[in-house]
């Protein structure tokens, strides 16, 4: 049974009941808009928490509130053995969602397992339908391997996939009607995401305002009111046949921070409140000294004190220096 410890609750009232867990920093691939090109300051392997360290702190975390985990990096899959710590994970009473977000490379051989170890759904990055497009954005040519991922997801029983597709002006948003269909014809929840400030590869990125595409396609597709099982802040629009749904993630024209609900853990078990603020706190320190269950809970509350009302991409885009990579996705 849940405990009847105080919730998860920032000062303005909001329930935090989804985390964002990143097992590493590092990718296989260079995405522009992600990793800065020649960039080398990824942590040791020695930094990131180990396995138990995840699950005693998701242990703690889950009595108070936490119900969704989406286990992310940098690239999630690089880190070894990450069915067994899905398994762990996915076993702990109160945790009722677990997910995944990857850009699919090195899908095709864990897609079983990780269905298996208890990860429910998964998010797949695909900006592209055209190998030398997704050769340019990623950095490596690997359509190839992202589709044969998503149909080892399809295999394994994954429900829903999502594709997440950042949508880049003069980069890639004339394939947007081509994803909609490519979506469509593979039952895929596709998610359109604006490109945000993060890094000097973020404000480099050439942003696309979605709100003009999603009144287009409402119009021109007949979509309607929708809802998709996760606990993100898409808004989701879907054709009144259900065979296409739509999300669109819109920091920046419309932006959603009333109603976060979600913190980040990066690799390291630093603590992120916002994804455009500073705010942190660091719970690997707390970990590795074998700090008690009650410091581990006082600094959760030190945390939920530090969550900022909103991010302020609009106002200071150069407000950040930190990475999506080393945030966790």
């Amino acid at each position: 049974m849940r405990s009847h410890a105080p919730l998860l609750v920032d000062t303005f009232g909001r329930r935090i009941e989804y985390l964002r867990l990143s097992v590493t920093d590092r990718c296989d691939l260079r995405c522009t808009y992600c990793i800065p090109k020649g960039f080398r300051g990824f942590q040791e392997p020695a930094s990131w928490l180990r396995f138990e360290e995840i699950e005693r702190l998701i242990s703690i975390m889950a009595p108070r509130g936490l119900k969704r985990i989406r286990l992310t990096g940098g690239e999630p899959l690089v880190r070894r053995d990450l069915p067994n710590l899905a398994a762990r994970l996915a076993a702990i009473p109160g945790i009722d969602d677990l997910s995944l977000s990857t850009n699919a490379t090195r899908l095709h051989a864990l897609a079983g397992p990780l269905k298996e170890s208890g990860v429910r759904r998964v998010n797949v990055s695909l900006d592209s339908l055209r190998a030398d497009r997704v050769a340019a954005i990623c950095g490596r040519d690997v359509l190839d391997k992202i589709l044969a991922g998503l149909a080892a997801a399809k295999d394994a029983g994954f429900t829903p996939i999502k594709i997440n597709m950042v949508a880049m002006r003069g980069v890639n948003d004339d394939e947007i009607d081509d994803m909609v269909d490519f979506c469509t014809e593979q039952g895929f929840v596709l998610r359109l995401i604006e490109a945000m400030p993060m890094g000097i590869t973020g404000r480099n990125t050439q942003y696309l305002d979605l709100q003009p595409v999603r009144r287009r396609l409402q119009h021109e597709r007949g979509l309607v009111a929708g809802d998709v099982p996760g606990g993100g802040p898409a808004r989701y629009l879907r054709t009144p046949d259900g065979r296409l749904t739509i999300g669109f993630i819109t920091p920046l024209s419309e932006h959603f921070c009333a109603t976060c609900n979600r913190v980040r853990l990066a690799a390291d078990g630093t603590m992120y409140l916002c994804l455009g603020q500073r705010e942190r706190l660091a719970f690997g320190p707390l970990l590795r000294r074998g700090a008690s269950d009650e410091e581990i809970v006082e600094a959760l509350r030190s945390a939920m004190s530090l969550k900022p009302e909103r991010h302020e991409f609009n106002e200071k885009p150069e407000k950040l220096s930190r990475i999506m990579a080393v945030t966790g996705g």
